[in-house]
């Protein structure tokens, strides 16, 4: 197949091309010579002329040289720096278009892992935002040294080269705003920046989240060192000439590693936490704790999972992979009694903290993987009604698929983040299950990430 490929296209060539769809990373996908091609930047609809830039196995990669025929969604990037910077992946295309083809992506999953799903199984108009601007409430920008300054930003593609965003469209326009101060003061201070080559230096990353409910913003600086120099002055100057930072935190990660946070955090200044509400709940989000990046669109998600489960105050529920307990709270008012696992014990005691603070007397959270606690309380005597389950990227694992194939809960709503994954259990789960509805939500605009509510009944 490789040596086919390579006598078709090589690299540098140029090519004439059609794009007939969008691919799972925002990539425009055609066919040269019955061979698929991924084309950076091309829309669905659109007549390219391209140029190889990487041969592989199965398939080419290519860019743009010139549109011939451009797609009615193309438009301007806001950002920019939106080519350098790769955070987003689908900005040139009308907010409009990118909804149409997240719902094509899930399409095309279902096509690849359950086509007989596919054809009984509608699959709704994608939910999107009014404003798909300034969602996210948490930056993580990399800090770097560019002409004696420091900057903040992201790594460029398969690089170490710090692209420093001084103004990102889709962060609130606070974090933007802290994070471009913080840069003027450390530089100001001479404080060194880390290098991951030498593993030397102080700051890191520079890490701001808000509370878009609330108001209240968290700053935190991790840093390869606990101590240096300037640190108290480093302190004094953030309070001073950023007053609306409430929660200032330092992280320590001295590894060698492209993990963010390391295990030590220590308290600066301010509150050790700020609140966010989604809803009627309220949260205390400590500098490592995880929380949905869009707050406002998760409302929607969850309200897409409470209609999905329709319970009637009757039931038993299981938050499967529940986290810090969010979904299951979000149900807990409607539900005779919810019950949530996670392998991440500082996650359950999170869930336990809410719940509490919630006055929430009918929830039970337990550590541990959904495939041993969910046999172990149907020995007790205890079989669920509804199973809602929110997995990782990697989607559900096998043996979880199986027990819930075991105990076979009327109703399962599955909330996925890989519409890949999604499709691949649901094909697993339809021996047991009829697969109702799918509704794309997107909670990330610009990239090439959709959400995905899955609504599943026990075959009669």
């Amino acid at each position: 197949m490789s040596n086919q490929l390579e006598n078709k296209l090589e690299v540098g060539q140029s090519f004439p091309i059609t794009i007939k769809r969008i691919g799972i990373n925002g990539e425009g996908v055609g066919y040269f010579k019955r061979q698929v091609v991924f084309i950076k930047g091309a829309l669905p609809g659109e007549e390219v002329v391209a140029e190889v830039t990487n041969v592989r196995n199965g398939f080419a990669e290519g860019k743009i040289q010139r549109i011939r025929k451009a797609s009615p969604d193309r438009v301007e990037p806001t950002c920019k720096i939106y080519e350098k910077c790769g955070g987003c992946q689908i900005q040139h295309a009308s907010y409009e278009g990118q909804l149409r083809y997240k719902r094509d992506i899930v399409i095309q999953a279902m096509e690849k892992y359950a086509k007989d799903l596919l054809e009984k199984t509608p699959i709704k108009e994608t939910i999107g935002m009014e404003n798909p601007w300034n969602y996210r409430n948490k930056s993580q920008l990399q800090a770097g040294l560019e002409k004696n300054k420091i900057i903040a930003g992201l790594y460029t593609q398969n690089s170490h080269n710090v692209v420093d965003i001084g103004h990102c469209p889709i962060q609130h326009e606070d974090l933007n705003k802290i994070t471009g101060k913080v840069k003027k003061i450390l530089t100001r201070l001479n404080i060194p920046v880390y290098n991951e080559r030498k593993n030397k230096g102080v700051i890191r990353t520079i890490v701001a989240r808000v509370g878009l409910r609330t108001g209240q913003i968290q700053l935190v600086l991790v840093t390869g060192t606990k101590d240096f120099p300037q640190k108290n002055e480093l302190i004094s100057e953030i309070k001073k000439r950023i007053p609306e930072v409430t929660s200032l935190m330092q992280n320590i990660n001295n590894q060698m590693t492209s993990v963010i946070f390391g295990r030590e955090t220590v308290y600066l200044s301010g509150e050790e936490v700020i609140e966010e509400k989604l809803g009627d709940l309220s949260f205390e989000l400590s500098a490592r704790a995880f929380f949905q990046l869009n707050p406002e669109q998760t409302v929607k998600l969850y309200d897409e999972v409470k209609k999905a489960a329709a319970l009637t105050g009757t039931e038993k529920v299981v938050d499967a992979y529940c986290g810090v307990g969010t979904i299951g709270l979000w149900l807990a008012k409607d539900a005779k009694e919810v019950r949530g696992m996670d392998v991440t014990k500082e996650a359950i005691i999170d869930a336990k903290t809410n719940a509490l603070s919630h006055g929430f007397t009918n929830t039970h959270y337990e550590a541990g993987k959904a495939e041993q606690v969910l046999p172990k309380w149907l020995n007790e005597g205890w079989k669920p009604d509804v199973i809602i389950t929110d997995p990782p990227r990697t989607g559900c694992d096998e043996e979880f698929l199986n027990t819930v194939l075991k105990i076979k809960p009327k109703k399962l709503v599955y909330v996925s983040c890989n519409p890949s994954t999604l499709a691949r259990d649901l094909k697993v789960l339809s021996k047991n299950y009829d697969v109702k509805y799918l509704q794309p939500v997107d909670m990330f605009p610009h990239t090439a990430h959709v959400e995905c509510v899955a609504q599943l009944t026990l075959k009669l």
